[in-house]
């Protein structure tokens, strides 16, 4: 990679952190000192650091590896998962490298998971561009730093994030950012060793999957004429998600019913035009469901109506969209459902019945229309 290269990718690196700030304006006004002082720390970035960082790294030359140090590595990787403490290696745009045993018991984000995917997309909205740009100047090598974060899955848990710098060697040419976790405030736990416990998770989950398929098809046998998608957005709100918003698209995009946490809530999304909703434009055209976990394009079902993007207003941790389309025929609908804050994300198992729900959903639009 050429000097005007690696000083053009850390440009465009830079611009990216900035529209995430961007995003996060619209985040409750008590995490707003954590965004400015995020924005802070790239104002004196891009004023200061950026040349001459360019500089300095165009001057050092890359460190070499010697054979000893490579036998050192399975020793290294041993004692790295043995760890206490939940401890994470990442890059400078918190891309996850590897996690130790404590890191995986501590956020309960599986390794295969998480290796390759943005810690940041882990965190509550109104800490990823904080933590991006303090992760970004660790990796700068303008210091180590730590800052409060929230995870999603616990959202009430402030966790103390620790960045310090490491150059893992020849084999690795930029600087990885290693991150320990722990409560803040709080003395970490200790973590024990995993034992085989008898866990009925999976067939309670399928049972209640049933009870819902049964209570979608009871309400749709029942519903009068030009009422099954209303009634079926009814049966999936509480019990299946927290937001259930339903469109319609005869003539054309039209919002339906809107059902969130509260009426306040609700009223965000009620005048929205579906038409500037990228997710719900998409499954009316095409016809494919979309199940996102921590999505990563916040304007994914664009902004309300004080402009800022509905998926980091609702705290939306997991949404499915589906289309509603009877066989051989054009979509009658979209429905799109909201999972926020601390609640399990959808799995594969339910996007499956809800795909199956789906098309009985439409069939019902269809032959008990008015």
């Amino acid at each position: 990679m050429t000097q005007t290269d690696e000083f053009g990718e850390e440009l465009a690196d830079f611009v990216r952190r900035v529209a995430e700030l961007k995003a996060a304006r619209s985040v409750p006004r008590g995490d707003l000192p954590t965004v400015l002082d995020a924005a802070f720390y790239e104002l004196d970035h891009v004023a200061d650091q950026l040349w001459p960082w360019y500089e300095r790294l165009t001057a050092s030359g890359p460190a070499g590896g010697t054979s000893p140090a490579a036998q050192e590595h399975p020793l290294l990787r041993a004692v790295f998962q043995s760890l206490p403490l939940p401890v994470l290696l990442v890059d400078r745009e918190t891309v996850v490298r590897r996690l130790n045993q404590a890191a995986t018991a501590f956020t309960g984000v599986r390794s295969g998971y998480a290796t390759g995917r943005p810690l940041s997309g882990f965190l509550a909205h109104s800490d990823r561009g904080a933590f991006r740009s303090q992760a970004a100047a660790t990796a700068r090598g303008e210091g180590d730093r730590s800052l409060n974060v929230h995870l999603q899955q616990r959202p009430s848990l402030p966790v103390r994030a620790t960045l310090t710098k490491l150059r893992p060697g020849s084999g690795e040419p930029r600087n990885t950012v290693l991150v320990v976790l722990q409560p803040a405030g709080h003395r970490m736990p200790t973590v024990e060793p995993l034992r085989p416990l008898p866990n009925l998770t999976e067939t309670t989950r399928h049972a209640a999957l049933m009870d819902l398929v049964d209570a979608m098809t009871t309400a749709l046998l029942t519903a009068p004429p030009g009422t099954a998608l209303d009634r079926a957005a009814r049966v999936l709100h509480g019990r299946f998600a927290d937001w259930v918003v339903a469109d319609t698209t005869t003539p054309g995009l039209a919002r339906s019913t809107v059902l969130a946490p509260s009426e306040e809530e609700a009223k965000l999304l009620v005048s929205q035009d579906p038409a500037t909703c990228p997710l719900v434009v998409t499954a009316a055209r095409g016809g494919s469901p979309a199940l996102q976990i921590r999505p990563a394009d916040p304007a994914a079902f664009g902004h309300d109506g004080s402009g800022a993007p509905v998926l980091v207003k609702a705290d939306v941790t997991s949404l499915l969209t589906v289309p509603l389309a009877p066989p051989q025929d054009p979509v009658k609908g979209v429905l799109t459902l909201f999972r926020s804050g601390a609640r399990l994300a959808f799995s594969m198992a339910e996007a499956q019945v809800m795909d199956t729900m789906s098309r009985h959903i439409a069939l019902a639009m269809q032959t008990r229309a008015p």
